[in-house]
């Protein structure tokens, strides 16, 4: 795991990869944010495991929980694996915690697998967090956020962003995703951006300007 950690930092985002990446490859957009030292940030970019993936013939690549197929949602996302996963993200928060980051202090993001554990660990932490951001995403076990929304997440700060032309997360997944948030009562914000499935540099600053509105005082 990379842990960024400037002097004085009092605040903390939690980002996390999609399939087949690390935390590293997350480094640079932390960089690319180009956040203010007034405001110093913790960055904790933690690695997913290797495992075998389904839809790769098995092969071994870091991801957060394995992908049988694309059409069902219950193949899209192994929900053991993403439960799993939840759990050491969960004890991350109480880690940090534990050093003085309290949960309101914390924004988790992620893309695509990442964004998946992000949402889900978010969507049901008991107390509230500073916001979740989710890159070209979807929702896993959607039918069961109703029931398991927590009461901390209630009035969380939500952002939501997506790719108009993503041929790997279609946009439609992610339509899907805000409209259950929104069903269930949260009010996430959403971007679409001319892109396929990546990060492009309009978004970079949408997501610094986010990220400070949800550090504000």
């Amino acid at each position: 795991m990379i842990d960024i950690h400037p002097d004085g930092a009092r605040h903390a985002v939690i980002w996390l990869h999609g399939l087949g990446d690390s935390g590293a490859g997350l480094a640079p957009l932390v960089e690319a944010l180009a956040l203010p030292s007034a405001l110093p940030i913790r960055h904790l970019l933690p690695d997913a495991p290797e495992r075998p993936i389904t839809i790769n013939m098995g092969h071994k690549m870091r991801g957060w929980y394995d992908i049988k197929g694309f059409e069902r949602p219950e193949d899209r996302a192994d929900e053991t694996e993403v439960r799993a996963a939840c759990r050491q993200i969960a004890t991350l928060l109480a880690q940090l915690e534990q050093e003085g980051f309290a949960p309101e202090r914390v924004v988790i993001a992620g893309f695509s697998q990442g964004g998946v554990i992000a949402s889900f660990t978010a969507l049901r932490h008991p107390a509230p967090l500073a916001g979740l951001l989710c890159m070209s995403t979807y929702l896993a076990a959607p039918d069961a956020l109703l029931a398991e929304l927590s009461d901390g997440a209630r009035s969380l700060p939500i952002c939501y962003m997506h790719g108009i032309y993503d041929d790997v997360v279609h946009l439609s997944m992610g339509w899907d995703a805000r409209q259950r948030l929104e069903a269930a009562g949260l009010a996430p914000q959403w971007h679409e951006y001319p892109m396929r499935h990546e990060i492009c540099r309009p978004q970079l600053g949408d997501i610094r300007v986010w990220l400070l509105a949800c550090f504000a005082p």
